[in-house]
């Protein structure tokens, strides 16, 4: 990678001792289900501050349509879950990870259900359960029809601020982590935030905790809010962590494609319920592509997506819900987003094309969060675990977030006070400048930068790719850098694009490194799985190329 993405360890110049100064036990950067599973569970060992980007309602967890994955009824097993995430990684899952997960996935649930989780009922009382592609059975649990992340959002919320020891800032911008000195692997000892209000902020924490959500908005077509820039996995590597498997972000196969209109999800759920996709003469051309049809893994439904609009023209192709009974009660939020567009899908085809939706990669951590970087942990999409390999199965995030930030939650509680917060409790934080300098090279306009990577990363790091575009990639995402990584901002758009630039650059790096297809990276050049590539390829700050890393298969004996 060009050296120029390395020279900056922190966004702005600063003294610590200038700012002012917050303490407390553990930090959880991000609100979401991670963050505020890790939230909850760090909170019984001392005190918490979550500090929020947005308000507590903006998440890609409260955007999630689909449900979760679990393992609660004597007809499903956990062998069967865990047999089908790892196929659904293609070879990339470390399956300590996924058992794990998985194996943790009914426990967390019901603590969730004691805790008010209002998921969907039958008229008996008993949960209703679906299914969604890439699983061989029904072990999906909803609420609200399609809207189960919001619901966990406002199940978290509420436990969050029931706990006097747990305190939420909203609308604060992470700049960055907070370390003693600027070289990689040097501790972790909190984080630099901004707030509109109060402006600049060190909170210093004995445990960092990042739930920061993924980078979606790096794509010109994404299922994300306008949140999920990548400002976690661009700080965590400016700290010095390890970012793992960057090439992969899943594209979820089916958005509301109409000209000018965001890019609404339709749900996996509703292929579950036998919703079909059409080409332009409407046949249905699934059939041919995989033995599960609609139900496919999401990156072969994408790709099949894709080929099929390359080989008949046209933007999209259709989603075919005319025949799923009582659409309109299943997915209510669906029905009635389609609704604002004069779409009845009991009577109308719904145009669809594949947008954005996971990032896969992240920051590197061991089972309970931990990242190479003392202090530092990583839950939920910024981070990889190795649950998902080369592709995440449908509805086992809202899982990983529950079950990984648990665990991570109560493994920062327990961090002693060796990095620095009992001494600066005693006497003074330890210092830590700043001393960014202002550029003297041109400028270019920031919007400008912003639109033109979204559009670039689209078009050339999308979902079918080639060593050209990659290259083509790569080269122009350095020349926005060179103008725009070196120059200091004093507002979070500024701070957005320059994290968008470092990460999209290592996505970029990493899908050229990748010459292969695999999961949800598909090389047109490289069409096969390799396997050379059969390995996490792992970059970090000061390195010009990657590190493989073996997968972790079979799961030891008696761990």
């Amino acid at each position: 990678m060009d050296r120029l993405f390395d020279q900056r360890r922190y966004l702005i110049p600063f003294r610590s001792s200038l700012l002012p100064q917050i303490f407390t036990d553990t930090l959880v950067i991000g609100a979401g289900v991670a963050g505020l599973s890790a939230a909850r569970s760090a909170a019984e060992h001392g005190d918490v501050i979550v500090v929020s980007k947005s308000d507590l309602s903006t998440s890609n967890t409260a955007w999630a349509q689909g449900g979760i994955a679990a393992v609660m009824r004597d007809d499903d097993d956990t062998e069967s879950h865990i047999r089908d995430t790892l196929e659904a990684g293609a070879g990339l899952c470390d399956e300590p990870a996924v058992r794990f997960v998985v194996e943790h996935a009914a426990e967390r649930m019901r603590e969730l259900l004691e805790n008010g989780l209002d998921l969907d009922k039958d008229l008996s009382g008993q949960l209703l359960v679906g299914r969604e592609g890439g699983h061989s059975a029904a072990r999906i649990y909803h609420a609200g029809g399609d809207a189960t992340g919001r619901e966990v959002q406002r199940c978290l919320n509420a436990a969050a601020r029931s706990l006097p020891n747990v305190r939420v800032f909203e609308h604060c911008f992470t700049l960055d982590l907070i370390t003693a000195s600027p070289e990689p692997g040097s501790a972790v000892m909190g984080a630099i935030t901004y707030h509109a209000r109060y402006g600049l902020q060190m909170i210093w924490a004995r445990a960092t905790i990042l739930a920061t959500g993924g980078a979606g908005v790096v794509y010109r077509e994404t299922t994300n809010p306008s949140v999920a820039t990548a400002d976690g996995l661009a700080m965590a590597y400016r700290a010095g962590a390890t970012l793992a498997d960057m090439a992969f972000m899943q594209f979820h196969p089916t958005t509301l494609y109409l000209p000018g209109a965001a890019r609404f999800l339709i749900s996996e759920a509703v292929r579950g319920e036998g919703a079909h996709l059409l080409d332009a003469s409407g046949a249905r051309f699934m059939p041919e592509v995989h033995p599960l049809a609609e139900l496919a893994p999401r990156d072969v439904v994408s790709q099949a997506i894709v080929r099929q609009i390359s080989k008949q023209g046209g933007r999209h192709v259709w989603l075919d819900c005319r025949h799923v009974e009582r659409f309109d009660r299943r997915f209510p939020g669906i029905a009635r987003l389609l609704g604002q567009f004069d779409l009845d899908p009991a009577r109308n085809l719904i145009p669809v094309h594949p947008a954005a939706h996971y990032m896969v990669g992240g920051v590197r951590t061991d089972l309970e969060g931990r990242t190479d970087v003392p202090g530092l942990f990583a839950v939920g999409e910024v981070a990889s675990v190795g649950l998902h390999g080369a592709n995440r199965l449908a509805s086992n995030s809202l899982l990983e977030g529950l079950v990984i930030g648990h665990a991570a939650g109560h493994a920062a509680g327990a961090v002693n006070g060796a990095l620095g917060l009992e001494a600066a409790r005693r006497s003074a934080p330890v210092p830590v400048i700043s001393d960014v300098r202002p550029s003297s090279t041109g400028e270019l306009d920031l919007e400008d930068v912003r639109s033109s990577l979204r559009s670039a990363m689209w078009k050339n790091v999308g979902i079918a790719r080639t060593g050209g575009k990659l290259a083509d990639a790569v080269d122009m995402l350095r020349f926005w850098a060179r103008y725009t990584l070196d120059k200091i901002f004093d507002d979070p758009e500024g701070w957005e694009v320059q994290n968008m630039l470092l990460v999209a650059s290592i996505m970029a790096e990493s899908s050229a490194w990748r010459e292969e297809s695999r999961g949800c990276h598909a090389r047109i050049d490289h069409p096969r799985e390799e396997q050379a590539f059969a390995v996490h390829d792992c970059w970090r700050r000061g390195s010009s190329e990657p590190t493989p890393l073996g997968v972790v298969s079979p799961y030891p004996a008696g761990v």
